[in-house]
């Protein structure tokens, strides 16, 4: 959060968060830049995104603070009515006077998550003692870093407090307070922050020092949910959402459940058991099909080593499992003097590989691969692996010629 004082360009979502239309004088315009001597797009700040919306006929796509000034991007190449034959240039001259409207519905969807979260943070902090030393707020997701360890279920008790105080329909409290002003007020802020100070307080709750636009009324958030909770940096990051996203977020939710639902022919409650037991029963599936497919390929190899006799086998095989390939080359390695390999994939697709040898250095393989066919792979002495793009007959041809010399 800058200093209130540092920013010149009158703010005028200090006077009403709930103003959609003003007109402003223009003080410049460079480029797609425009600084107004007063305004009610929020500028990217505090860890929230910026408003959109239009200024003069033209879409506002950012708003940033640079040199104490609120400068307003424009997107230039899509003008709200395509027949204004004014320009751009003509419609932001020094002096002159614009009209400018914010997009209301990403205005108010950010005011429910930024409330909600000093809601959430000022209950951590008062009943942990955790500082909120990082909020990030955007059109994806609203993340808030405390600088001590929560679990899930302590941020759930904190998510249904959060919700009680929704509820009780608060009345936010908003004021500036010079230094005098603000001794003995215990309030939260990351910053050392010097001349008038603007706080935001939710009585009973939460005391903090910002410059976002807030709801006037806490229960305008709706309701607060909890997405996730990981540890972060040393501490814990929580994800959350609130009022209309939460709802759209729930929504989603909903719907992947209900569809698999419906694709299992069970109740909703019954998906997670069912996941579990389908979870377990393919895992075995899987494990007996490795082993049935690493019994397949050390046969074909004695057959092909029977039958083609040679020190080194490479067998080529459309698929097969990794651990199946695996446990033939190391079951074979134990018998054969010579290198085995085993190739899966195909010429269009390029293949995996897998080479092993009980006495042979296998990089020697990998080497000879990366020279001809730019090969990838590497390992240790017993074993190798990697892929290679290439001709089936080429690859093998190739291989056991440069091996042999």
């Amino acid at each position: 959060m800058q200093d209130a004082n540092s920013v010149t360009t009158e703010r005028l979502y200090y006077r009403d968060a709930y103003a959609t239309a003003f007109k402003a004088a223009v003080l410049s315009f460079e480029k797609n830049e425009v600084v107004l001597d007063r305004t009610l797009f929020f500028p990217e700040e505090g860890g929230q995104h910026a408003d959109h919306g239009v200024l003069g006929g033209f879409p506002v796509v950012d708003v940033q603070i640079s040199e104490g000034e609120i400068r307003h991007i424009l997107d230039l190449d899509h003008p709200i009515d395509p027949e204004n034959k004014n320009t751009a240039g003509d419609i932001f001259k020094e002096g002159a006077e614009v009209s400018g409207e914010i997009d209301w519905k990403r205005r108010f969807s950010a005011m429910q998550q930024h409330s909600g979260e000093h809601i959430f943070s000022g209950l951590v902090h008062r009943i942990y003692g955790y500082k909120n030393v990082g909020f990030h707020l955007s059109d994806r997701e609203v993340t808030l870093d405390f600088d001590g360890a929560l679990t899930m279920e302590q941020a759930l008790e904190i998510e249904e407090d959060a919700n009680a105080a929704i509820a009780d329909n608060l009345t936010t409290e908003i004021g500036f307070y010079d230094r005098a002003s603000r001794e003995g007020i215990a309030y939260r802020s990351k910053l050392d922050l010097e001349g008038e100070v603007r706080i935001v307080t939710f009585p009973g709750i939460d005391r903090c020092a910002c410059c976002a636009p807030h709801v006037k009324q806490t229960g305008e958030i709706g309701l607060l949910k909890v997405l996730s909770v990981q540890n972060y940096k040393g501490g814990t990051r929580v994800s959350i959402l609130c009022g209309m996203r939460a709802m759209a977020a729930f929504r989603e939710v909903h719907g992947w459940m209900t569809e698999t639902a419906n694709y299992l022919t069970a109740a909703a409650a019954e998906i997670p058991n069912l996941v579990r037991k389908m979870k377990t029963e393919t895992l075995q599936l899987r494990q007996e099909l490795a082993a049935a497919d690493a019994e397949r390929l050390t046969l074909k190899a004695e057959k092909t080593v029977r039958e083609e006799g040679g020190a080194d086998l490479f067998l080529f095989e459309e698929r097969a499992q990794d651990s199946a390939v695996r446990s033939a080359i190391n079951d074979l390695t134990a018998r054969q003097e010579g290198m085995i390999g085993i190739f899966t994939g195909s010429d269009a697709a390029g293949w995996k590989f897998v080479i092993g040898s009980g006495k042979r250095d296998t990089r020697d393989a990998v080497k000879v691969l990366r020279e001809k066919f730019g090969a990838r792979g590497g390992g240790k002495p017993v074993m190798v692996q990697g892929s290679v793009n290439g001709n089936q007959k080429e690859i093998l041809e190739y291989l056991k010629s440069s091996l042999q010399s």
